[in-house]
Order: C-alpha cells, then sequence, then structure tokens
C-alpha cells in the first residue's frame, strides 16, 4: 500500500522524501515497481474482464453465486468470496428479488368484525366538505420506507390533507 501511495503521488512530492516519511527504502520502491504482476493479480484481471462481460450480458442483474455458475460454464472454477470481492473492486452489484422484482403487495386484510363503513359504500356527495375518504399507502425507497396518508374530499374530488412520514429502514 505504501509503495501504491508513492506511485500515486510521485508527480506531486520527490519519491525520496516520500519514503523517508513513510519509513520505506527507496530501492524498495524501485524494487516494487520493477517486479511483475503476480500470477494471482493477472488472473484476477483476467476474472475482473469476464465478471464484467456477463454482468452487462444480464443487464446488470446478475450477483456472485450466477456470475460463480456464468464462469463455472465456462470452465473457469473460483469461490464465490472471490467473485463478490472481484465485484466490489469493479464497483457492480446484483439485484436481490426484493428490488428486482416488481410483485404486488397485500393491503391490509381487517376482520370483517373491525371494518367501518360509515357511507355504506355510498361514495357520493351532495357538497364539499360533506364526506371525506382517508387512505395509507407505503411506498420502499433506498432510504427505507416512505409512508403517505391522504384525505379526499368525495364532492371535489381533491385532496384536502396528506402527511409523510418515514419508517424503519430497509435491510
Amino acid at each position: 500500500m505504501r509503495f501504491a501511495l508513492i506511485d500515486e503521488e510521485k508527480s506531486h512530492h520527490r519519491i525520496s522524501r516520500m519514503c523517508r516519511v513513510l519509513g520505506v527504502t527507496t530501492a524498495g520502491y524501485y524494487a516494487w515497481k520493477m517486479r511483475p504482476k503476480s500470477a494471482r493479480a493477472v488472473e484476477d484481471e483476467y476474472l475482473k474482464d469476464r465478471i464484467a462481460f456477463h454482468h452487462e450480458e444480464s443487464r446488470g442483474t446478475y450477483g456472485a453465486p450466477r456470475l460463480l455458475d456464468d464462469l463455472a460454464d465456462e470452465g473457469v472454477h473460483v469461490s464465490r468470496k472471490r467473485i463478490a470481492r472481484l465485484m466490489r473492486e469493479l464497483d457492480i452489484a446484483g439485484v436481490s428479488g426484493r428490488e428486482g422484482k416488481r410483485r404486488r403487495r397485500k393491503s391490509t386484510v381487517m376482520e370483517s368484525a373491525a371494518v367501518v363503513d360509515l357511507v355504506r359504500r355510498d361514495f357520493t356527495a351532495e357538497g364539499p366538505n360533506q364526506v371525506w375518504f382517508a387512505d395509507i399507502t407505503y411506498v420502499p425507497t433506498w432510504e427505507g420506507w416512505l409512508f403517505l396518508a391522504v384525505v379526499m374530499d368525495a364532492c371535489t374530488k381533491r385532496i384536502v390533507g396528506w402527511s409523510m412520514r418515514s419508517g424503519w429502514p430497509r435491510r
């Protein structure tokens, strides 16, 4: 890590000064610079290319388990954790079942004894401010659940009031 930092900052500071501050020798830095990449680093670069290719082919939906299967089909056998690490280095991620699928959520089903129907299913009104309806819904966001409550006038169909509140964070 120290040598990589020196290599990054060599255009701004003298190499000898950075080596002295970081407690390494200049000879050690130049030896590191001339050393060829390790076999694992070369293989990681190859795997990154293959992972990026398969991730793009899946339109950005595949995660480490599916990429593991795709690489195994090519004859490349590596661990799922290594693929996950390389995906983090590439700053890519798969889509989990929650975000990837659009599914209809069930609303709260009240017991028949608890249902209160004061308007007897008659959703009309003679004038404004005689009958109001209210509803509450929740929307999943990246920061957690957003709850939205709305009150509507039955005659004018205008929103009389509304309120939003954040809920518990998403996992």
